[in-house]
């Protein structure tokens, strides 16, 4: 295939050849002497966005979100590649775990990474052969599954890690600052009052020293507040943010009730300024969902019994290029690419991934970022049926191809590669994805389209 006219982030326009799973070529005026041509003159290419931080339930949760439908989600968001966390059930603690999640896995349509995670009764010894991404996130505070441990074992975690060369991600929160107070209210505020952002600046603190006692790469999950940035990036440790904790505060709990509790949660509306700023400079690394869905039967209960979480993977990129298509934000469409592509893949050392370059994968996104539509839940595609962003200006793709063939087509695109069978059905086309790391760190071929 040779894409036309595209004009990349940075505002140049390129033509990019794909041959194969990878990009051959990108420049001016390339011949197109074989296979298709499609021109998309007015629209932008991306490298698809690498979700280092979602959670698809399977096994254990298949009622919130399978990988079937998951991948579906991200690719209809621009994602082509995710990172699973340990907190399913079984947990993701040993080999036989991560040989079973595996399994689920083979039903995704886009590529994907799995992360093991530490409990008591974890096993290094059979988690780290495994092809793992990284380890984590290792949580310092319970979460959903109740995986928060102590402080040794962290310790213990990291020294293995360390010797097995991996990266350790961390959901950075301290039990012993959450504000017991707060657990006489029944407000949706509640929740955010009593999981109190000291707990997650005394949290990555803690992190941070122990890493650089034990000579351990972390990467801090989730970071909600400025301060916990701050000091991660101090200590030479990489972040990401959730876009809800880049684009939601503690004002929106007031309309959002249960359906805007997350761990870590909301914070006031001057911090979210804050991470936004440091979202936008450059101090933070990359965005990531930790798309968490749970039914709307589960999250219709009391602040205390609804369980943490918010879905986000497909919604994550549009609502970005929405903000880098408003001249009066901070972000624009370099950073985008940055955020969600570009440092993922450098950070997490994914070869051939989050780059229109020659020699890397053909994981490619178009978008009409001059189409801003608002976000509903009714069209998207994650089991949970709901999205804390109802209303939000998004921009979603029209195509999303995951090295070399198409795996999404808007229903109503008209310069998508595939062949739709209805104009107005979004279109899903079967493809195998795969687990970006092998057991050497190298990449894996090893599935068929």
């Amino acid at each position: 295939m040779l894409i036309r006219n595209a004009t990349l982030a940075d505002g140049r326009q390129r033509d990019v050849r794909v041959r194969g799973e990878t990009i051959a070529e990108v420049g001016r005026n390339l011949s197109g002497d074989d296979g298709c041509t499609i021109d998309v003159s007015g629209k932008r290419l991306f490298p698809g966005m690498i979700d280092t931080h979602v959670h698809f339930r399977q096994p254990g949760y298949p009622h919130k979100e399978t990988w079937a439908s998951g991948s579906r989600a991200a690719a209809a968001g621009g994602v082509t590649c995710v990172v699973d966390q340990p907190n399913t059930d079984p947990p993701t603690v040993d080999g036989a775990a991560f040989d079973a999640k595996a399994e689920f896995a083979a039903d995704s349509i886009i590529d994907w990474g799995i992360n093991g995670g530490v409990t008591a009764e974890w096993d290094p010894e059979s988690l780290f052969p495994r092809r793992l991404f990284a380890l984590g996130e290792v949580f310092l505070a319970d979460s959903t599954g109740d995986m928060g441990i102590e402080r040794d074992l962290f310790e213990d975690a990291l020294g293995a890690a360390t010797d097995a060369g991996t990266t350790v991600t961390v959901h950075a929160e301290d039990a012993d600052y959450f504000n017991d107070d707060a657990t006489a209210r029944e407000d949706a505020d509640a929740w955010s009052a009593y999981r109190a952002a000291e707990a997650e600046r005394r949290a990555v603190r803690r992190a941070c020293d122990a890493a650089e006692a034990a000579g351990a790469r972390i990467h801090i999950a989730h970071t909600s507040t400025p301060e916990g940035i701050d000091i991660a990036a101090d200590a030479g440790m990489t972040t990401e943010v959730t876009p809800h904790h880049l684009l939601l505060s503690r004002a929106d709990l007031g309309e959002l009730d249960t359906y805007g509790r997350m761990n870590p949660p909301l914070r006031r509306e001057k911090r979210r300024e804050d991470v936004y700023d440091r979202v936008a400079d450059g101090s933070v690394d990359m965005i990531a969902t930790d798309h968490a869905p749970h039914t709307t039967e589960e999250k219709d209960a009391s602040i205390w019994d609804a369980p943490s979480g918010v879905p986000g993977v497909e919604t994550a990129l549009p609502l970005l290029l929405a903000e880098a298509a408003d001249p009066d934000t901070a972000l624009g469409y370099e950073r985008v690419r940055d955020l969600t592509a570009t440092n993922p893949a450098q950070v997490f050392d994914i070869p051939r991934k989050g780059a229109i370059e020659p020699g890397s994968d053909a994981d490619l996104v178009l978008v009409d970022t001059t189409e801003t539509t608002e976000l509903r839940a009714a069209e998207r595609h994650t089991d949970c049926g709901w999205t804390p962003f109802e209303g939000f200006d998004a921009v979603f793709p029209e195509w999303t191809m995951v090295r070399g063939t198409t795996v999404f087509e808007r229903g109503d695109s008209s310069s998508a590669p595939g062949e739709s069978s209805s104009a107005d059905e979004d279109i899903f086309y079967d493809h195998k994805g795969q687990n970006v790391r092998a057991a050497d760190g190298t990449r894996s071929y090893t599935g068929r389209h």
